[in-house]
């Protein structure tokens, strides 16, 4: 089956929900003055789940891309 972009966004659109709700909390913890030790643990979270994104999408273009030769 050939995966497509629009294919591969879809089948990791939990994931990247998960980063966005990341993001957000961190975003919050900043305007909330938060303690730096949280606001950093949730940065770190949001970094780690949109470099997560980043990899599945590459990961499955290459896929894609191989499966075409």
């Amino acid at each position: 089956m050939k995966k497509t972009l629009a294919g591969v966004i879809e089948a990791g659109e939990p994931l990247i929900q998960q980063a966005i709700d990341a993001q957000r909390r961190y975003h919050a913890a900043q305007d909330a003055g938060q303690s730096a030790k949280e606001v950093e643990r949730l940065r770190l979270e949001a970094e780690s789940l949109y470099q997560a994104v980043t990899e599945y999408q590459l990961r499955s273009l290459g896929e894609s891309a191989r499966s075409l030769h």
